[in-house]
């Protein structure tokens, strides 16, 4: 019965890889057709790497079939193949190591053939010949691939396609590559490089987005004359850097092995990516993280400073520094006799008090020392000053609970984007299963099988702060404006996270190197590093093509240039910026330009001559809209009504109401009941570039009767 059912698994395992490889010459012939008379419909070119696909395809299957149903054949080719990488290669491995990893993301990244090739079988070919010949090149053992090489090709192609999809926006482009991309590049610029502006310095600049944000994205504007370019480079960087970071203190704690601590800390990058997570958020986790098993007198005030610096990036995470140092110092901890000692509970008390003094205290205290201080010293004047209230002060400090929950009832919760939607399509609930789920049920079974031993109370530090920032990452998913992906789930991922690094030091990294695990446990711990990567591999194309348009036109038998999603051709940007000018220059005699969208123009100076207006910034008027703020837009629509703006710029304003069937529907509806209808009525449209997605509007000759349009005034 055993010997039939394996004959069984080999037989389905030969049948699954045939589909897999039988798909991709389907999607390679669908391709190749059509491209030509030479040889039917293809072009000759065509037909002859059909053919040569065709012919890869059917060795890699015969070989594979021949290795699973009769593996004894293959014993002394094996063998061979074994001898000649540990003995004649070795000193030749890492190159091979090199081009397996980078050659593929170069192919479909930074050539047009990665627009060309995008089939999901083509791309699960070239991944899966990726990870066999990187295993085999890993392999240190007398075998052809060791389960720790293949892990560790896993982890590595993994990675790199993330890293690829980081850098995917690293472009000169001038205009803004998605809703809101130019507009917060100009957020970032506020805080060391508003010079760029021409403005007082005792102006107020008033950016949506928090302080911690906006320092971590606004560095590189500390480098003299940095372009666009360089700014996307940066801000790629800090959707890698950070993750590294933590995996980086993480495995500090875990494990003296450089390689294996490289690979953990990649581990950590692919699945936090999955949010993805901001990375002021991930800095104050590596700081917490680093934190752990440190003595007090280091610890405690990293901590505090964790929490300090999580709060001043979103108000939500002011908790979580503290919450997550628990867990590490209580569940991290090796049990006597089943029990904690006194010291594991000093310390995790300790650590998670000063983590909420650092989120919620700390922040209330800072204004109140500066104001003690300048009470002070304007005490000492002749003139006398009012008395300070100490107490409301402190009230006014800092993020109360009365705060949280207005701005938790300020905006509608749209609680069907928790399921399946147009916005995200997995929905946040199963986008959560499928990102979080393997990696939950390894550890399920590590803790269930007593590999990995936990104390009741260990259980509670676990699960406890994960429910917690379960349930806060549902709540902030289902707030208009979210349940685009899983970045509101930021505390619950970084939880999980942690939560493996605890397995792993108490036994988990045993288990997982020697494969000491059901065949299912593996299919599972190989599903967690898939997982995470898909997307990313899916995403990976090139958008840089706009130029050599009509080539991948016929390449792809494309009729429809927007079918490609391509940056628009150097032509087009250079013509809409020189018209942009044109138009600034003329309209700034007869009153203020406003920038309502495409901010980064004047950032970088690709327009000039402008005087920054800095009220009206898309993202503030979107958020304002959201919650219905007429007290916001009295002053906006007034100034529409006396014509304050001689020329308007602006994403393309269009009216359609939308429901919940389109993506962002009801963000939409917002925006345009509270933005496009009233500047429609007041301003009309000159010019709108659609290739690069700006309009132009200036005010109506003949104002219309807008009083119909302007919401009430209730």
């Amino acid at each position: 019965m055993k010997r039939f059912s394996n004959e069984q698994g080999q037989f389905i395992v030969a049948g699954i890889v045939a589909w897999f490889i039988t798909s991709a010459v389907v999607e390679f012939y669908n391709i190749a057709w059509d491209t030509g008379e030479a040889i039917g419909r293809f072009a000759l070119s065509w037909f002859i790497l059909f053919l040569l696909f065709v012919l890869i395809c059917a060795a890699i299957y015969v070989g594979f079939a021949f290795f699973v149903l009769s593996r004894e054949r293959f014993d002394a080719m094996v063998q061979h193949i074994v001898m000649a990488r540990n003995n004649r290669l070795i000193s030749w491995g890492w190159l091979f190591v090199l081009l397996g990893l980078f050659l593929p993301v170069w192919f479909l990244q930074r050539t047009m053939w990665g627009i060309v090739f995008d089939g999901v079988y083509i791309r699960a070919l070239i991944w899966a010949m990726s990870v066999f010949l990187l295993s085999i090149f890993l392999t240190q053992d007398d075998v052809l691939i060791s389960w720790k090489a293949f892990l560790a090709s896993l982890v590595l192609t993994a990675s790199i396609f993330t890293i690829a999809i980081s850098l995917q926006g690293v472009t000169d482009y001038p205009f803004s590559m998605a809703w809101s991309e130019g507009n917060r590049i100009w957020d970032y610029s506020i805080m060391f490089g508003r010079e760029r502006y021409n403005i007082a310095d005792n102006q107020d600049i008033f950016v949506l987005l928090d302080s911690g944000r906006q320092f971590v994205g606004g560095i590189s504007f500390l480098i003299p004359g940095i372009t666009i370019e360089g700014v996307r480079l940066w801000i790629g960087l800090t959707l890698i850097l950070p993750y590294f970071f933590i995996g980086l203190a993480a495995f500090i704690v875990a494990s003296r092995d450089v390689r294996l601590w490289l690979l953990m800390m990649l581990w950590v990058f692919i699945f936090l990516r999955q949010g993805p997570i901001h990375a002021p958020l991930v800095l104050a986790a590596a700081i917490t993280v680093f934190a752990w098993r440190k003595p007090l007198w280091l610890a405690i005030p990293l901590i505090i400073y964790a929490g300090y610096f999580a709060q001043s990036s979103r108000y939500t995470w002011l908790f979580a520094p503290g919450m997550w140092i628990g867990m590490l110092e209580l569940a991290g901890a090796s049990l006597t006799d089943g029990k904690l000692n006194r010291t594991h509970w000093i310390r995790a008390i300790a650590l998670g008090v000063s983590g909420v003094f650092g989120g919620y205290l700390l922040p209330k205290i800072i204004p109140l020392v500066g104001l003690l201080f300048e009470h002070t010293a304007v005490s000492e004047a002749p003139t006398p000053t009012p008395t300070v209230d100490i107490t409301e002060q402190i009230s006014e400090s800092g993020i109360t609970a009365e705060f949280i929950a207005e701005e938790v009832a300020n905006q509608p919760l749209l609680w069907y984007r928790l399921l399946p939607n147009p916005t995200y399509g997995a929905g946040i609930l199963l986008g959560l299963v499928i990102a979080a789920l393997p990696i939950i049920i390894f550890l399920v079974w590590l803790a269930a099988s007593k590999k990995w031993n936990l104390n009741l109370w260990q259980k509670f530090a676990i699960i406890g702060p994960l429910l917690a920032f379960l349930v806060v990452g549902l709540i902030a998913s289902t707030k208009i404006g979210g349940g685009g992906d899983l970045h509101n789930m930021d505390m619950f991922l970084i939880g999980m996270a942690f939560t493996v690094f605890i397995a792993w030091v108490n036994g988990g990294k045993d288990v997982v190197l020697s494969g000491a695990m059901p065949i299912w446990v593996r299919l599972v711990l190989v599903a967690s590093l898939i997982i995470p990567a898909i997307v990313p591999w899916r995403q990976l194309r090139s958008f840089n093509y706009g130029d050599e348009i009509n080539t991948l036109m016929v390449l792809t038998d494309t009729k429809d240039k927007r079918a490609f999603d391509m940056l628009p051709d150097s032509e087009t940007v250079n013509t809409a910026l020189a018209e942009i000018q044109a138009e600034v220059d003329y309209a700034k005699q007869f009153g203020d330009v406003l920038f309502i969208d495409q901010r980064q123009l004047l950032t970088f100076g690709y327009i000039q001559g402008v005087t920054l207006i800095p009220e009206y910034e898309k993202k503030m008027v979107m958020n304002e809209a959201m919650s219905g703020h007429l007290e916001y837009f009295a002053p906006f629509y007034q100034n529409l009504a006396d014509k304050r703006f001689s020329l308007i710029i602006t994403e393309p304003l269009r009216t359609p109401v939308k429901d919940s069937t389109y993506e962002f529907g009801e963000e939409n509806n917002a925006w345009v009941k509270w933005v496009s209808i009233p500047v429609l009525c007041y301003y009309e449209e000159i010019q709108t570039f659609k290739e690069v997605n700006v309009m132009l509007l200036v005010p109506k000759t003949v104002p219309d009767d807008c009083s119909q349009y302007i919401p009430p005034q209730n």
